[in-house]
């Protein structure tokens, strides 16, 4: 790293320990509160997703879902003239759903070649904080998605979609409300879709899932498809159309709903998956005070390293209200 950049470097790490409150950024430290929550708030804004969702901050490393809502209706009726008693319902059900964070790490580092490229530019602080937040923010929303176990040592080559980081809202359903995942259609282990399949489109399908969740439960429902599910589902519709462009026009007009839904792909989502759930019933909950970070001059790998690390967690508020198929078994027309 040259003189002047080590100089710029050094600029940089005083005043991010300044920011943080802390003597060096050196050594290990832990984020305030407050400061934890301006971070989390900037990686949230690099998302287009994570600000349509609950992101929270809870005390404890285990506990119940804070959103919960309540999983059937609580007006009625008693007479109490004669010996009956009035009998409240639990607002949250009778059914309690838990939470687990997992210590959770997002090191990073720059070559000091890289980062004597990046000292003409004036904005170089927020153009690295800017880079860094956009890939937690991605990795948070491959993990909710794609995340079925917690590792002690996760394994990058073999789990590319950090399936091995953590526990994603797929898997809290699989473990806390399996009836609402669905494994197979009429072929053990296959969820076929497509002309002659289970599901001729997705009409057929978004309404079937939709059967799953109560009717009390239905209020801001959204379908969420993978990108695979849609261009099978405009492909055959263009080709029953034919090539009239008023046809086509009133043919993508009708691709706004499904099965009576709205629906929207959002970043990182499996290409195959079809998820039906209120955006505001998916949560990541972070544990208050957990947020850790070093930056280190490490001159033996000629690199500046930047540790962080959080104790992080995904949690569907009210699984009765979240219905979904299992993704890595559905195979597409032509497949079967």
């Amino acid at each position: 790293m040259r003189d002047q950049t080590r100089k710029l470097f050094n600029i940089l790490c005083a005043r991010l320990a300044t920011g943080y409150g802390v003597a060096k950024v050196s050594e290990q430290f832990s984020i305030s509160p407050s400061v934890q929550q301006l971070l989390k708030d900037k990686i949230v804004e690099a998302s287009t997703f994570l600000p349509r969702i609950n992101i929270l901050t809870v005390d404890e490393l285990k506990g119940e879902n804070i959103l919960a809502g309540a999983s059937g209706p609580v007006t009625g009726r008693t007479d109490t003239t004669g010996a009956a008693e009035r009998t409240p319902h639990d607002v949250l059900g009778l059914d309690k759903y838990t939470y687990e964070l997992a210590a959770t790490q997002s090191d990073v580092y720059m070559r000091y070649n890289t980062v004597d490229a990046w000292a003409k530019f004036k904005d170089m602080a927020e153009r690295y904080a800017r880079y860094v937040q956009e890939r937690i923010a991605a990795d948070m929303e491959i993990i909710g998605w794609h995340g079925t176990s917690v590792a002690a040592t996760t394994d990058l080559a073999a789990n590319p979609l950090l399936q091995d980081v953590n526990k994603g809202w797929l898997q809290y359903m699989r473990e806390s409300k399996p009836a609402n995942v669905l494994t197979q259609g009429t072929t053990e282990g296959q969820i076929r879709f497509g002309a002659g399949g289970d599901y001729v489109n997705l009409d057929v399908a978004v309404h079937d899932l939709l059967q799953g969740i109560p009717p009390y439960l239905r209020q801001d429902l959204v379908a969420l498809i993978g990108t695979d599910l849609v261009a099978q589902e405009k492909a055959a519709l263009m080709a029953a159309v034919g090539g009239k462009p008023t046809e086509k026009t009133l043919a993508q007009l009708s691709l706004t709903t499904f099965g009576g839904l709205p629906w929207k792909t959002p970043s990182n989502f499996p290409a195959r998956g079809l998820v039906i759930t209120s955006l505001n019933n998916l949560s990541i909950y972070q544990q208050d005070g957990s947020w850790r970070r070093q930056i280190v001059d490490n001159p033996k790998k000629d690199r500046i390293e930047d540790y962080n690390s959080r104790n992080e967690g995904y949690v569907v508020e009210t699984p009765e209200k979240l219905v979904a198929w299992e993704f890595n078994n559905v195979k597409l027309e032509g497949e079967w």
